[in-house]
């Protein structure tokens, strides 16, 4: 690891120095390179001169631990104390920086739920699912804005799809991708028997221009006028958009808004996202249908978590997580359990990198 840290200080130095060089000035793209490069090496480099200086204070200190003024030793003995664990923190936050970075942390996401087995009780919870996460973006500050989105007769939803725009919000939720079982009583029971049904919740990093090239004649766009509950507060002119992408089969249709230009926009958008995340699992040599991967069928057997209303409790079954602040968790307060599935996966790739971690 320290090799590879030594070899990192050395290139942060060679850039920071071409990057003083005034002949750049004179080509744009490479000094927008090397100042990510500068960026990116440059967090490293703070934490490894820390670690370095505080691997110094505790080898300076442990030898005063034999000084012949007791006072001195004392102090020294306090210092190691102290700085020991500070060491131990600042190789962890090393290791997790030497792990391959997700391509896709930094970027925006659609997010889409659907409603899985259950009938209008799962239609229900994946109403309930989305406002969860509109509650945590709006704390998170970013934005959400609503692509599509299919209603049921009993208020809740069959589908619908966001685009959520902030600071690393693919690295933030993407785990949360998967079946999502909720057990509870519905309205409609009238002996008061708990019900089981399902959510899928699928993560998809944005597309930009720059990771998807569509080429026109690929695509069949075809406008017709949209439906929706009773036939009001809907379009009366043939402005709902279905783009089929032929090659691959995908179809995306937008209807929600009364222009045609924004629901051709938002389909483009989704089309996209999806186009990429075929494009990456095949690049990653994973299933060819990720949010198959992501989601399953949506059987109330698969799940990543289960949300029991009668007991108030939450559990993860990915890393044997529960608590008992449902009502909270639903009120969008999902940072504790989103921390300890970030902690845990980045526990995992340390192990496979071969870095020696505690539990």
């Amino acid at each position: 690891m320290f090799d590879k840290l030594e070899a990192v200080e050395g290139r942060f130095i060679e850039v920071e120095a071409r990057l003083s060089d005034p002949s750049l000035a004179g080509n744009p793209g490479e000094f927008r390179k090397l100042s990510q490069e500068h960026a990116h090496l440059g967090e490293i480099v703070r934490e490894y001169r820390k670690y370095k200086a505080l691997k110094s204070d505790l080898a300076s200190n442990k030898e005063l631990l034999f000084d012949s003024d007791r006072e001195i030793s004392e102090m020294a003995k306090e210092e190691v104390k102290r700085l020991e664990p500070e060491l131990e923190t600042a190789t962890q936050e090393l290791q997790l920086l030497l792990l391959p970075k997700d391509p896709n942390d930094e970027k925006n996401i659609l997010l889409e739920v659907r409603a899985g087995a259950g009938g209008d009780e799962a239609g229900l919870f994946a109403a309930e699912i989305f406002r969860m996460y509109e509650r945590f973006a709006a704390k998170q500050r970013w934005t959400v804005e609503l692509l599509s989105m299919s209603p049921n007769e009993a208020g809740g939803v069959k589908e619908i799809i966001a685009m959520v725009t902030g600071t690393r919000v693919y690295s933030r939720l993407k785990y949360e991708a998967g079946v999502h079982r909720v057990q509870r009583v519905p309205a409609t029971e009238t002996q008061g028997r708990v019900h089981t049904s399902t959510v899928t919740v699928a993560i998809l990093p944005e597309a930009e221009d720059v990771d998807v090239t569509i080429n026109p004649s690929e695509l069949r766009i075809d406008v017709f006028r949209s439906g929706g509950a009773g036939g009001q507060g809907v379009n009366t002119t043939d402005s709902a958009v279905r783009i089929t992408h032929i090659p691959s089969g995908l179809v995306v249709v937008c209807q929600d808004e009364r222009s045609q230009l924004k629901n051709k926009a938002k389909a483009m958008k989704i089309l996209k996202s999806r186009l990429l995340e075929q494009v990456q699992s095949k690049a990653a040599k994973e299933h060819s249908d990720l949010r198959k991967d992501m989601v399953g069928t949506g059987d109330r057997s698969e799940r990543i978590r289960t949300y029991n209303f009668p007991q108030g409790r939450l559990s993860d079954h990915r890393i044997g997580l529960t608590i008992h602040q449902l009502p909270d968790f639903m009120e969008g307060k999902i940072e504790e359990v989103l921390d300890a599935l970030q902690r845990h996966y980045q526990m995992e790739a340390l192990k496979a990198e071969g870095f020696g971690v505690r539990e």
